[in-house]
């Protein structure tokens, strides 16, 4: 599920509907009401309810988090972030979500949230 940076959700989002998200992320259409930075978040989930997702903001922020519950009430692990992430960077961290390579995420030179 792709979060878009005007809160409008696209299940199973093509790779031209992540282009956008993070085009307009990155240009900075995304920029909430608040003016605060925008945001656009790729969801993915399994059944038994595991739930990974990744973030990205305005600036090249982008952060990974894993949850055991669909609800996303349980961290498996603290979340992770990267700073400054280029454009296409941050659009291969979604085709990995997308694929479900998980682990792969996993191995990306992560920062611990602070």
């Amino acid at each position: 599920m792709l979060t878009r940076p005007d809160g409008r959700d696209v299940a199973a989002p093509s790779e031209a509907q992540m282009a956008a998200a993070l085009a307009d992320v990155y240009s900075g259409k995304a920029a909430s009401p608040d003016g605060g930075a925008g945001s656009a978040v790729l969801r993915f989930g399994y059944d038994d309810g595991l739930m990974y997702e990744v973030e990205v903001s305005t600036g090249g922020r982008v952060r990974f988090a894993e949850w055991s519950d669909r609800d996303c009430e349980i961290a498996l692990a603290g979340p992770r972030v990267m700073t400054a992430l280029a454009q296409a960077d941050a659009l291969q961290l979604w085709r990995l979500l997308a694929l479900r390579q998980v682990a792969k995420l996993r191995s990306q030179p992560w920062l611990e949230a602070g």
